[in-house]
């Protein structure tokens, strides 16, 4: 019996698990390997899925054919050896564990294992999700396509050839979000400076941010020409954007930012 091996069953698993029932992929063909007894029954109980305590437990005969890590990066040193049997079979190795580099995902499956590294982001949770990938030379291309459609399951998908990039694919999407939180946050507490009342503020500095990325997401419009459809000449959107648009403003506060989390990447790669 051959499927797809997930190791790990916490929030991005549990959302990967969702992702695949949805478009149909048989329960019977997918394991996790979760150790935590609550989130195990969670998993069975949503999704009808086998879910195991460990590699020892796994059901009698599962060969599969993608061993998927959603472990923490601290822990996937000591948890990819225990799967070698699986990428010796010729399963592939896709892991979202975030800074392990594609050289230590090797030593831990052995030289000529098919490996690819993937940096996700937190709204795969709702399915709003992007990945982007980087696949070592032993990746065939059944096997891409094999990764790209199980991460396609919670949003969209894009790959690199160049494994270094994914350091500000990390600091631009991977950390993204916790920027747009704060920008939320911001927003918020602005508009309680200026008067609102705290419940309404939330309100609409949540609502405003989310229901703009997704105007964003359906406009085939670039983001600059809906900024300036929203933008009268002399009104209060431009008295805004002169402030956010100054040389000291958004742009290049961002810029440091992402430079910031970006050498923070590689640090942790090293």
């Amino acid at each position: 019996m051959s499927g797809i091996l997930l190791v790990g069953g916490g929030n991005m698993g549990r959302a990967l698990v969702g992702g695949w029932r949805a478009q149909g992929v048989d329960a019977a063909g997918i394991v996790v390997v979760e150790p935590d007894a609550a989130a195990a029954e969670r998993l069975r109980a949503a999704h009808g899925v086998a879910v195991a305590a460990g590699p020892a437990a796994l059901p009698p005969g599962f060969a599969p054919d993608v061993v998927l890590l959603a472990v923490k990066p601290q822990l996937l040193d000591l948890v990819s050896p225990a799967y070698r049997f699986a990428t010796d079979a010729g399963a592939v190795a896709l892991s979202i564990a975030a800074g392990k580099t594609i050289a230590a995902l090797e030593r831990g499956f052995g030289a000529g294992a098919a490996v690819v590294r993937a940096m996700p982001n937190t709204p795969a949770q709702v399915s709003r999700g992007i990945a982007v990938l980087c696949a070592n030379a032993a990746v065939g291309a059944a096997q891409r396509d094999r990764c790209e459609r199980l991460l396609a399951a919670v949003g969209e998908v894009a790959w690199v050839e160049d494994e270094a990039l994914l350091d500000p694919v990390t600091a631009v999407s991977g950390s993204g979000p916790a920027y747009v939180f704060l920008l939320i946050e911001c927003l918020a507490a602005a508009g309680v400076d200026s008067g609102l009342p705290r419940d309404l503020a939330t309100r609409l500095a949540r609502a405003t941010v989310a229901g703009s990325g997704e105007l964003a997401r359906q406009s085939d419009e670039t983001a600059e020409a809906l900024r300036h459809a929203v933008t009268s000449p002399g009104g209060t959107t431009e008295a805004a954007l002169a402030v956010l648009m100054a040389e000291d403003g958004l742009r290049p506060l961002l810029s440091r930012a992402v430079a910031a989390a970006t050498r923070r990447s590689r640090e942790l790669a090293a």
